[in-house]
């Protein structure tokens, strides 16, 4: 409340007070159960005035006479690792241990809070902050800081805030909570040490997946103090069958105004000797008194629930009678607080009045004059899947008004299939009420990995995938190009008496004529030429199972050697069984290559890609590209042009290369088998329009 002006320090004068207290008994540390700050991101002014009660108090010239004889660097996480009163540096005479609470646990990137801030400062020991490792529910392990005075020696253990639901889980899981144990030594027995722990959870079973029960702590623990509720319990009470005393000190002061904060508040002076402990409780005298009082409307004899003035004359009488109530128990004090009162007011088949315009009269007389009056109708007993809920496990007063939102959508029924509810639950918690900017972020990406680390799978194994989904692949093209080889059948018998028209004609224009139909045919000219040589390839399917080579006529090569000449040849059928192989290899590489290369382009499909390979110097296999004419002349001194749809010089060429053919076939096998390999290049098929 540091926004009120009249309760803004309250809770600075009840802390400074405690510091005090532990100064006045020459205490040996003071220790805290959480929440030392209300908000995850305290204010500057809150941060300043709690440094300096802290210095005030904890920094001087007094003697510590105790030491710490665990592993320090386990025990505090940070990077000086040794308790503050070591530091050469400060004059700590009075060490402050403390664990953070659910309103001051580390949250962010850096997991840092408000106590870190204090501890870099060396002016708070703080420990059991744990690293949650693992996946799933996680792991923890606690490690005591073991100290000794004298003959008495203390293991403190410390276990800071973690979710209620997800600590229950982890309790009940084997091996996710480990306690180490001090090492036996000749001095000190393991019996001889006084275990006490201290822990920040939900002990009130509203829920029982959302507290912690007594009953999973370690039987070995003598002492446990039991932060995050409020209700000042601090007389030690015995757990049966565990064999130690748990003690609730409560808040230091009322943050919500109900009946559990409405008892006096105090702290626990603790004396050890050995494995016995002596308890005092001492009361705060600086803490703002508090009244509380029920009224149930319908149960009053002199209400009239016709008539509004009697409810608020009847309402003035209480809140009178708790004033006054307040005055006579604080007479004996210097100085007098305004008071707290508040009053939940049953107001079943009554009207509601407006507590604000209820509470301007008592202004000035009452701490908190706007929320006097808290309105409520009877509980009725909800029916629930498992049954009758039972009075001690309804929803707390306090719990009423900020809902985890966790149940709420747990009684909706919702089902989240991409994000667990409880991972979102913490980081809208996060995000409202910690300030923590990339809390959804860190949820997202926690989760991402998590579902990365259940899907991995090692280097050979996605090679092996890969292959499979590549060996998939080339059965289906291999299923495709079947089917088109035998259409290419059929349509090449029925267009064999066009052919041997076109094949006698001097007509350039047949040359350039090409299908619209089937993206794979090819000129009429290098049909004819196919035609003739290619009856003893049939076996081996179509035209798209023969590679086609251009070469380009150089002099001095060959029979006929002219210049300008552009001879278009296809390997016959003893070259395609002495090269079957070779082509064979080449042609599945050119299919992976076409996976690889996830071409969307569906014409490309059927395109001859297929590239023989010379068998005295096999080269590697071009990939696949983008589609361009072939070269024009490069490097054979040619000087005519096989561009695609282009006519040529002259019909005499034409005919020349189509009458040679047949007695070139072997001397050009030859040949072309001495040559270097000659340029790859493509059918493209059909002209684009």
């Amino acid at each position: 409340m540091e926004k009120d002006e009249v309760r803004r320090l309250d809770s600075f004068h009840a802390f400074e007070e405690i510091c005090s207290i532990a100064d006045q008994k020459q205490v040996d540390f003071i220790l805290l159960g959480g929440d030392l700050f209300h908000e995850n991101k305290p204010s500057r002014s809150t941060l300043v005035k709690t440094i300096e009660i802290l210095r005030r108090y904890c920094l001087n010239d007094q003697p510590v006479q105790f030491q710490v004889v665990s592993d320090q660097t386990v025990n505090f996480l940070n990077i000086f690792g040794h308790v503050n009163y070591e530091d050469p540096h400060f004059n700590v005479g009075l060490p402050v241990f403390t664990i953070h609470g659910n309103h001051d646990d580390p949250a962010g990137v850096d997991n840092l809070s408000a106590i870190d801030i204090l501890s870099a400062c060396n002016l708070v020991n703080y420990f059991g902050k744990m690293v949650l490792g693992g996946s799933g529910v996680g792991q923890i392990t606690v490690n005591p800081i073991l100290i000794r005075k004298g003959t008495t020696s203390v293991a403190l253990y410390g276990l800071g805030n973690i979710r209620d639901e997800r600590l229950n889980r982890m309790f009940q899981t084997p091996h996710a909570v480990q306690w180490m144990r001090p090492e036996t030594q000749e001095s000190c027995q393991v019996s001889d040490w006084f275990n006490i722990l201290v822990l920040h959870q939900n002990r009130i079973k509203t829920n029982p997946k959302n507290a912690i029960n007594e009953h999973f702590l370690p039987r070995f623990l003598d002492f446990v103090i039991w932060g995050h509720e409020h209700e000042c319990l601090v007389d030690p009470q015995e757990v049966p069958g565990m064999g130690f005393h748990i003690t609730q000190p409560g808040s230091s002061v009322a943050t919500s105004l109900i009946d559990g904060e409405a008892k006096p508040k105090h702290v626990l002076l603790l004396e050890i000797k050995g494995t016995e402990y002596r308890p005092t409780k001492i009361p705060l005298k600086s803490v703002r008194p508090f009244e509380y009082a029920e009224v149930i409307l319908k149960d009053e004899t002199d209400i009239d629930p016709n008539d509004q003035l009697s409810v608020l004359e009847h309402l003035d009488k209480v809140v009178r009678n708790l004033i006054e109530k307040c005055s006579e128990r604080e007479a004996s004090r210097s100085e007098l607080k305004l008071p707290l009162v508040r009053i939940k007011v049953d107001y079943s088949g009554f009207m509601t009045i407006n507590p604000q315009r209820f509470g301007q009269k008592y202004v000035g007389k009452v701490a908190n004059p706007q929320d006097i009056l808290i309105f409520s109708k009877s509980a009725t007993k909800r029916q629930t899947l498992e049954g009758k809920i039972d009075d001690s496990e309804r929803l707390r007063p306090e719990e009423l008004n900020q809902q985890n939102i966790e149940a709420l959508v747990a009684e909706s029924n919702l089902k989240m299939e991409i994000l667990p509810v409880n991972d979102l639950d913490i980081a809208l918690h996060n995000f409202v009420n910690k300030d923590d900017k990339t809390a959804f972020y860190s949820c997202l990406q926690h989760n991402l990995e998590e579902t990365r680390k259940d899907l991995m799978i090692t280097p050979l194994h996605f090679h092996m995938l890969r292959g499979y989904l590549i060996f998939i692949l080339l059965q289906e093209r291999v299923k495709e190009r079947s089917t088109h080889s035998k259409e290419n059948l059929q349509m090449r018998s029925s267009s064999q008496s066009l052919q041997d028209t076109l094949d006698k004609s001097t007509s350039i224009r047949g040359l350039n004529s090409f299908s619209d139909e089937e993206d794979t045919q090819i000129p009429s000219s290098s049909r004819s030429n196919i035609r003739g040589r290619k009856r003893s390839a049939g076996a081996s399917g179509s035209l798209h199972d023969a590679p086609r080579i251009t070469k380009t006529g150089t002099s001095g090569r060959g029979r006929g050697g002219s210049s300008g000449s552009l001879k278009q040849t296809t390997l016959d059928a003893t070259m395609q069984v002495r090269h079957s192989e070779s082509r064979s290899s080449a042609t599945v590489r050119s299919i992976a290559e076409e996976v690889d290369s996830l071409s969307s382009d569906e014409s490309e499909k059927y395109e001859i890609n297929e590239v023989m390979d010379s068998s005295e110097n096999e080269k590697s296999i071009p990939k696949k590209g983008r589609k361009r004419a072939a070269p024009r002349g490069r490097g054979r001194g040619s000087s005519s042009s096989t561009k695609r749809g282009r006519k040529s010089d002259t019909s005499s060429s034409i005919h020349q290369m189509l009458m040679s053919k047949d007695d070139d076939d072997e001397d050009d096998t030859q040949n072309r088998l001495k040559k270097a390999p000659p340029r790859v290049t493509r059918n493209y098929g059909n002209l684009r329009r």
